[in-house]
């Protein structure tokens, strides 16, 4: 089922995504951990995908088994990097052929150790232009990326919403939301990419944050704020991991909370391929139902 209709059809939506390990041990985990979470029953589950296609391969195999084996609905992330317009098209018809219905088209980033980001001989620039691609020779529902606290390669807010409002132009039918720690960038943003003319559904991402060491470098690689005072708080337990570990999960309920109870139409969880904190998040909300709450979407 293509995930615009799942969003048109339920509010609010609960999402998975995960990233293909690089070992074996890894891999018996992530499916594990899968298998636990599928009794939750998520709307969708989202596959990463590496730089210059590094995890192609795991990637098309585990939105496989999540679609065909467990009957998940799953969208694989895409990206233009490392492949020509044509090997883009066969992997892409072989997601298709698979049964997925949902596809993620982002530019990707340069491989680690790389600041500058290139493009291939013979492949795509931008991430509207891979849309344009899936738009026009395939059936996939086009998700994209959105940066509530600007993309940092962005020339200015403002130019960043434009280029949001390209990806919709392109033939993008939902957006999700880079991670972020204050929900008023959140709904800042979604104010103003309304103003600009982005009508499709923003779903917010969040991450619980487990550990002090993970989530400074995830952070400063994605340029995210962490206010601070929840910073302070973070830095007073980071000899206890427990207790990092249980303020993360406190402080992203009460995020998802608030976010949901304000409109959001879901949450999209990046779980670092762990089960634990979703789990207890998801079970709150469920429990809690602030979205009876909302006054209108946004």
């Amino acid at each position: 089922m293509h995930i615009d209709e799942i969003l048109t059809e339920r509010r609010p939506v609960f999402s998975f995504e995960f990233f293909p390990p690089k070992t074996e041990d890894g891999h018996a985990n992530l499916r594990a951990t899968l298998d636990t979470l599928r009794h939750d029953k998520p709307d969708f589950v989202s596959v990463t995908y590496g730089a210059l296609g590094s995890t192609r391969d795991r990637t098309i195999d585990i939105v496989k088994w999540l679609k065909q084996d467990l009957g998940i609905e799953a969208m694989a992330h895409f990206t233009c990097v490392g492949a020509t317009t044509d090997e883009l098209r066969e992997t892409l018809a072989e997601i298709e052929a698979a049964g997925v219905d949902n596809v993620l088209a982002l530019r990707g980033d340069p491989p680690e150790g790389e600041s500058d980001w290139t493009q291939t001989d013979g492949g795509l620039r931008y991430s509207t232009e891979l849309i344009e691609l899936l738009r026009e020779h395939f059936g996939f529902a086009v998700g994209a990326a959105a940066f509530p606290e600007v993309h940092p390669q962005a020339e200015s807010p403002e130019a960043d919403i434009r280029f949001l409002r390209a990806k919709q132009d392109a033939g993008a039918s939902f957006l999700i939301t880079q991670l972020f720690y204050d929900n008023e960038f959140y709904f800042d943003f979604v104010a103003r990419a309304r103003e600009a003319g982005v009508t499709v559904p923003i779903i917010p991402g969040i991450m619980p944050v487990t550990s002090v060491r993970n989530i400074k470098r995830i952070t400063e690689l994605c340029k995210s704020d962490i206010p601070d005072a929840f910073e302070q708080e973070l830095e007073a337990r980071a000899e206890d991991s427990d207790a990092v570990h249980d303020l993360g999960i406190a402080y992203a309920t009460l995020q998802c909370m608030d976010l949901l109870a304000r409109g959001a139409p879901g949450i999209h969880f990046y779980t670092l391929n762990r089960s634990p904190a979703t789990r207890a998040i998801l079970a709150a909300l469920r429990a809690a139902q602030p979205w009876a709450r909302a006054p209108q979407p946004v």
